[in-house]
């Protein structure tokens, strides 16, 4: 059965483990000419679920994600959201979709506001609604005050809190996070979550997120699946990875384990940071991830 968006049930935070899957990726592979960047990954994320995607750079953890948002085609396998084919019905699935990538998706020179109007516009948001989704996308971060500055002028945790609200503004039944607090300050990075969360909590929102922040993983993700060179190599609740590795083991341990040769960790930055700073963090992430 494919759920629309006017019937798909957000009323519950919980996962539920009976419903269309909200996120299902079977068997895929994509290459890169030569080079395998996923070989044979399969994994479904339930409604309402917070899922991690772990692994070292490289792993093809964006690759999956480029699938999932319609930016890429598989070599073979498939992906579904909400029961509807990414590859044949990419408009649809997009509507469903909430995405903040790696790469900086702001422009410094627009507002706060007329950043959201763009989005808001690309996700062909009616135009009698538009304005009242994009107030509402701001205030929902807390950017609703600063939504006339320059994005230019935004700390870095305000940049991703104003990515966050372009995700938002079509009111997705899917959000999906790669990397979303790289190169924030602790601080920031609980603001992004924070919000996040209570987002999820309020909509029934499914997440599916990626991190280097083993702790945020821990804390906020249901269920995890860790990739390593192309494949998942581990799926289960933070818990029951833990006990497979070790007794007293933490999430970081679980990482090492199933990616001992490529296993260095991101650094999340100092400071509050300006746009400029994410930008060059960003960057040096998309040379290496």
């Amino acid at each position: 059965m494919v759920l629309d968006a006017d019937q798909h049930a957000r009323s519950s935070a919980q996962p539920s483990a009976g419903a269309t899957p909200a996120v299902e990726v079977s068997d895929l592979v994509v290459r890169y000419g030569d080079f395998v960047a996923v070989d044979g990954v399969s994994f479904h994320v339930r409604p309402g679920e917070v899922f991690g995607l772990l692994g070292p750079n490289g792993a093809g953890k964006t690759t999956v994600i480029r699938v999932l948002t319609g930016l890429l085609n598989p070599v073979s396998g498939g992906a579904r959201a909400f029961g509807l084919d990414v590859a044949r019905d990419t408009m649809r699935v997009r509507r469903l979709t909430g995405y903040v990538p790696q790469q900086l998706s702001i422009d410094a020179g627009l507002s706060g506001w007329e950043n959201v109007w763009l989005f808001a516009r690309l996700f062909d948001v009616p135009r009698h609604e538009r304005n009242a989704r994009i107030e509402e996308a701001l205030d929902v971060v807390g950017l609703l005050e600063a939504s006339q500055r320059l994005a230019g002028t935004y700390s870095g945790g305000m940049i991703r809190r104003l990515e966050l609200a372009q995700a938002l503004v079509n009111r997705p039944h899917l959000l999906i996070l790669d990397e979303p607090t790289i190169g924030l300050d602790p601080l920031a990075r609980a603001s992004v979550w924070e919000r996040v969360e209570a987002l999820r909590h309020e909509l029934g929102m499914s997440v599916l997120l990626t991190t280097h922040y083993m702790e945020e993983a821990d804390e906020l993700c249901h269920r995890i699946a860790v990739m390593h060179r192309g494949t998942v190599r581990a799926e289960g609740t933070p818990h029951e990875l833990k006990v497979r590795v070790a007794e007293a083991a933490t999430l970081e341990d679980v990482f090492r384990h199933f990616a001992q040769d490529e296993a260095g960790l991101e650094g999340g930055g100092e400071g509050h940071g300006s746009f400029r700073d994410v930008r060059s963090t960003r960057r040096t992430a998309g040379r290496v991830g």
